[in-house]
C-alpha cells in the first residue's frame, strides 16, 4: 500500500484582538462611537418620558380648570341630583368628546360623582382622595384608579361668591403618552443611526490614513521600532540631527551633540538659535545643496549630508573628517617635500658630477670653493630661519616650505620685522596657520615672474602678529568677505578630498584665540593675509641659577651657567 502524506491541519483563527493598528483603530473609533451613540440616546429618553409625563398632567389641569370655570355647572351640582341622564353628566362627556380626556369626573364636597366614563359610576365616591382639590389647590399626579393608570388635574369647583362647591378631575389616558414615548424612540434610533454611520465612516477613514502612516504594523512592531531606533542612533559613530518642516531640531544623537559641541536641550529649537550663524547651519538647513558638504564647527571638519522627508523636514548626518583632513593635507606637504628631495636629488648628483669632474682635473681650490657655496646656502637658510624663529617647530615648518618654494622658483623669505620668542601656547595651531597661508601663496605665484612670498611673525607683547604676503594675483575686494568661510577656494580639489578649508581653519583658530585674519592688497601687488592672536605666548620665563640652566639668550645663540656660548638647536 502506498502511504499518503498527511496534510497539516488547517490552523484555527483565533478570536481575539487583531494585531493590526489599522484594525484595532478601527474597532476602538467604532466602540467609541457606538458607546457616544447609546449614551446620547439614552440621556436623551430618560428627560422625554419626564417631560411627556408632565404635557399630559398639564393638560388634564387645563381641560379639569376650563371645565370648572363654566359658571351653570356649580348651579347643576347643586341643583339637580347626581343621575346618568343630568346636566353635569351631559356637560362633562361633552368635554370629555370635545377634547379627548379618558375621563372628566365632577364630584360635590363629599368627594360623590356626578358626572363619569362609566354611568354606574355615578353617585359613587370617587377613588382617589380628593381633599387637596376641595381643600382650593390645584393638583397633577399620574395614579392609578377605576378606569387605571392615567395623568390627573385636579381643580376646585366654585360657586358665583367663590365658594367651593366641589371638584373637577380630569385623567388623560397613561398609554396615550407611553404611546407618544414609543412613536418618538424610531426616530430618535434613527438619529442615531445616522450619527453612528458617520462616527464609523470617519473612524475608518482616520484608520485608513493611520495604515498608510504606520504601513500596517502592529503597535508591537512599531514599540520595536522605535527601540531599536533609539539603540541604532545612540550608538553610531556617525552624527543625526532631524529637523521638522519649521526648521526645528527634533531630534539629535549623541554623536551630533559633540561634533556641534551642544546638549540634548537643543532639542526643539531652531537652528539659527541653536548653532548660531555660520556655513554649519546654512548646511543642515538646506540653504547649500550638495552631497558631502564641508563644514568647520570649532576645530573639527565634518562632512554633512541633508536628505529631506515626506512630512517637509529632513534628516542630516554628520562625519568627522578632522583627522583625515589632517592626514590629507600631511599627505600634501609630504608630496611636495618627495618632489623636491627628488629634484635635490637630481640636483645633488649633478654636482657631484661636477666636484668629480674638479678632482679630476685636479682643481682642487675650485672643488672647495665649489662645495663651500652650495652648503652654505642651505646651511644660511636654516641660520636666517633660527636666528628669528626661536620655536623649533615653526623653524622647520619654515625651512621645508622654503625648500619646497626653491623647487617651485619661488622665493620665500622672512620679513626683517620677524623675530618670534619661543614661549608659544600651541606651537601646533601656529605651524597650521603659517602652512596654510604658505601654501596657498605659493599656490597663487605658480608661474608668476620672480614670484616671491614674505613671511613676518613678531611678538607685541603676548600677542602673536602673522603676515605673509605674495606678488601673485591678488583678491579682489568683493571677494574678500568669503576667503575665510568653509568650502570657499579658487582651486581644483586634490585627489584625497576637497579644497576650500585651509584658510577656514585659519580664521577659525584666530577666532578661537580671541583674534581675527583678513585679508589686503600686498604693497606689491598680490595679498597679503594677516592673522591676530592675543595671548598666543605665555609669560616670560624667570632666570635659573641652576647648573648648566639657560641665563640668556641673543639671535642664534645661548649662554649657559658654565660660561659656554651654544647655538640654539644645541641648546635644545
Amino acid at each position: 500500500m502506498t502511504a499518503h502524506p498527511t496534510r497539516p491541519a488547517p490552523r484555527r483563527r483565533r478570536l481575539g484582538w487583531p494585531r493590526r493598528v489599522f484594525s484595532q483603530v478601527l474597532l476602538m473609533q467604532l466602540a467609541i462611537a457606538a458607546g457616544v451613540a447609546v449614551l446620547a440616546t439614552g440621556l436623551f429618553l430618560a428627560p422625554l418620558g419626564a417631560q411627556l409625563d408632565d404635557q399630559a398632567m398639564r393638560r388634564a389641569l387645563a381641560i379639569a380648570a376650563t371645565t370648572a370655570a363654566q359658571p351653570r355647572l356649580a348651579d347643576d351640582l347643586r341643583s339637580t341630583p347626581p343621575s346618568a341622564g343630568g346636566p353635569v353628566q351631559a356637560e362633562a362627556e361633552r368635554v370629555r368628546r370635545a377634547t379627548g380626556a379618558e375621563y372628566v369626573v365632577v364630584m360635590d364636597t363629599r368627594g360623590v360623582r356626578w358626572s363619569h366614563t362609566d354611568p354606574r359610576e355615578i353617585g359613587r365616591v370617587v377613588s382617589t382622595d380628593p381633599k387637596d382639590a376641595l381643600a382650593g389647590h390645584d393638583v397633577m399626579e399620574i395614579d392609578s384608579g377605576t378606569l387605571g393608570r392615567s395623568a390627573r388635574g385636579k381643580v376646585p369647583l366654585r360657586d358665583a361668591r367663590g365658594t367651593i362647591v366641589g371638584a373637577v378631575s380630569v385623567g388623560i389616558e397613561y398609554d396615550s403618552v407611553r404611546a407618544r414615548l414609543l412613536h418618538a424612540i424610531p426616530g430618535l434610533l434613527a438619529y442615531a443611526g445616522g450619527a453612528l454611520a458617520v462616527g464609523a465612516l470617519a473612524a475608518y477613514l482616520i484608520a485608513r490614513r493611520i495604515h498608510r502612516q504606520t504601513r500596517d504594523l502592529a503597535f508591537s512592531d512599531i514599540s520595536m521600532l522605535l527601540a531599536e531606533r533609539e539603540a541604532m542612533l545612540h550608538s553610531i559613530r556617525e552624527g543625526v540631527v532631524a529637523l521638522d518642516r519649521g526648521g526645528r531640531i527634533r531630534l539629535l544623537n549623541d554623536e551630533a551633540q559633540r561634533l556641534l559641541g551642544v546638549g540634548p536641550e537643543v532639542a526643539g529649537q531652531a537652528l539659527d538659535d541653536a548653532l548660531g550663524a555660520g556655513r554649519t547651519t546654512e548646511v543642515l538647513a538646506g540653504r547649500v545643496e550638495g552631497t558631502d558638504l564641508l563644514t568647520v564647527r570649532g576645530h573639527r571638519v565634518l562632512v554633512a549630508n541633508r536628505m529631506p522627508t515626506q512630512d517637509g523636514g529632513a534628516v542630516a548626518t554628520l562625519r568627522d573628517r578632522t583627522e583625515l583632513e589632517r592626514l590629507g593635507r600631511e599627505l600634501d606637504s609630504t608630496r611636495g617635500l618627495i618632489d623636491a628631495l627628488r629634484a635635490q636629488d637630481h640636483e645633488h648628483a649633478n654636482r657631484l658630477h661636477t666636484l668629480l669632474g674638479l678632482l679630476e682635473l685636479e682643481l682642487y681650490e675650485e672643488a672647495a670653493d665649489f662645495v663651500t657655496e652650495v652648503v652654505g646656502v642651505h646651511r644660511a637658510t636654516a641660520e636666517q630661519v633660527t636666528e628669528k624663529v626661536k620655536d623649533p617647530l615653526l623653524a622647520a615648518v619654515l625651512v621645508g616650505k622654503a625648500t619646497v618654494a626653491a623647487e617651485r622658483a619661488v622665493a620665500l623669505g622672512l620679513s626683517p620685522a620677524t623675530l618670534l620668542p619661543d614661549r608659544l601656547v600651541d606651537p601646533r595651531g601656529l605651524v597650521t596657520v603659517i602652512g596654510n597661508l604658505v601654501d596657498n601663496a605659493l599656490d597663487a605665484t605658480a608661474g608668476v615672474p620672480g614670484a616671491a612670498v614674505e613671511v613676518e611673525l613678531r611678538a607685541e607683547g603676548r600677542t602673536v602678529v602673522v603676515r605673509v604676503r605674495d606678488n601673485g594675483p591678488g583678491i579682489p575686494a568683493e571677494l574678500r568677505e568669503l576667503v575665510f568661510t568653509e568650502g570657499w577656494t579658487t582651486k581644483e580639489a586634490p585627489a584625497h578630498g576637497k579644497r576650500g578649508l585651509g584658510l577656514a581653519l585659519v580664521g577659525r583658530f584666530a577666532e578661537r584665540m580671541g583674534g581675527g585674519a583678513r585679508v589686503a592688497d600686498g604693497p606689491d601687488g598680490g595679498a597679503e593675509f594677516t592673522v591676530v592672536l592675543p595671548d598666543a605666548l605665555g609669560e616670560t620665563p624667570h632666570t635659573s641659577t641652576d647648573a648648566g640652566s639657560v641665563t640668556s639668550t641673543d639671535a642664534g645663540s645661548v649662554t649657559s651657567t658654565d660660561g659656554r656660548r651654544r647655538p640654539v638647536e644645541e641648546a635644545r
